[in-house]
């Protein structure tokens, strides 16, 4: 993700964001204002001045951009409007984090944690630009970035949030770079929560909803732990306002056949992972039909194969790519940093979750 940073006039800069579903650039332009730290009284951006056009943006697997990025961009209203309820424990994170604490959260997605705590600063990204501007609408500090790619400064954050957007990221290579990148952004003593989802469901008959990669998608995978989709659609998915949305408690259920306690996530088998689990998925999402046609978009995705038709529960199906994560899988992705270590860890919803804490620059 390039970052375009211009100071325009005092206590403001511009964040401009671009990146490239078409071939066409796509701007998105949120307001970032410099922001007082509790550590210091003197004014500074949480930017990093010398972001630049990552290789990682260029390198992003075609399941990613397809089955990650598109779909959310498509299904952002809706999407927004199933996710509203907080889950307790990032809430305790957030809530047990000292006044004045500047929170960088990662994967924002419709911004719910974003101000959770009063008392302190929160500064969200997600890659997905129309989920942004639902934030960006309800007044929080966002911006479009790559979760591989953070534009913040180096240090910058006293704490930092990653909830369900690993298992949205096809490779361990970009896994792991998310966690750096999560690691490098706060200060030394700072406290890292994230949570993916598991393998080990609950309800271990979601899984029969979801479809498994490998079977269907054998032939394309070509390396360990990096599927490849057959065709690159380079269509561009709108999304339907969000002040065209109300959803009912029924759809909030159907949409994704998952808990609302449960962030989102998925599974995918790697070379070397001592698990012969399935942990690679299509995780549908269920876009009714009348929301759907609101503005049409979602003919082209129709047409393109991003989408299909269930005329049983009358919704457009959308399918989400997830790794979902195995046992001990996390905890070994963090445990040869040298510079975090894992204080707290759990399984809570069917999520596996850590908490790290920055020992040193």
């Amino acid at each position: 993700m390039l970052i375009q940073v211009t100071r325009s006039k005092p206590h403001q800069f511009l964040a401009s964001t671009f990146r490239s579903h078409t071939g066409k650039l796509q701007f998105t332009t949120t307001t970032m204002k410099e922001i007082k730290t509790k550590k210091s009284s003197s004014v500074s951006s949480p930017l990093n001045p010398d972001a630049k056009c990552s290789s990682s943006v260029q390198s992003t697997p075609e399941i990613e951009k397809k089955y990650v990025h598109r779909v959310y961009d498509a299904i952002a209203p809706h999407f927004s409007a199933t996710r509203f309820a907080k889950w307790p424990k990032v809430s305790a994170f957030l809530n047990n984090l000292p006044s004045g604490s500047v929170i960088l959260d990662a994967g924002c997605g419709n911004g719910k944690y974003l101000g959770l705590n009063p008392d302190c600063v929160f500064i969200g990204c997600d890659i997905s630009a129309p989920l942004i501007q639902i934030c960006n609408d309800r007044g929080h500090e966002v911006l479009v970035a790559d979760a591989v790619n953070l534009p913040y400064r180096t240090g910058y954050g006293d704490a930092a949030i990653s909830i369900a957007v690993l298992h949205h990221l096809s490779t361990e290579h970009r896994r792991k770079k998310a966690i750096d990148e999560l690691v490098r952004i706060v200060k030394k003593g700072g406290h890292i929560l994230i949570t993916v989802w598991a393998v080990e469901q609950e309800d271990a008959s979601l899984l029969n909803k979801w479809t498994p990669l490998t079977g269907k998608y054998l032939e394309e995978w070509i390396g360990p732990g990096s599927p490849r989709v057959r065709s690159s659609s380079s269509v561009t998915l709108e999304s339907i306002p969000e002040t065209e949305v109300s959803v009912s408690e029924e759809e909030v259920k159907d949409s994704s056949n998952v808990s609302e306690g449960k962030e989102d996530c998925f599974v995918g088998i790697e070379n070397g992972d001592k698990t012969d689990q399935q942990q690679e998925y299509f995780v549908p999402w269920h876009l009714p039909y009348h929301r759907a046609e609101v503005s049409g978009a979602s003919a082209g995705a129709l047409e393109n194969g991003l989408a299909r038709k269930d005329d049983n529960k009358g919704a457009i199906v959308y399918d989400r790519y997830y790794h979902v994560f195995g046992q001990g899988e996390l905890e070994r992705l963090v445990s040869g940093m040298k510079n975090a270590v894992i204080v707290d860890q759990f399984f809570d919803k069917s999520n596996w979750c850590v908490v790290l804490e920055k020992t040193s620059c």
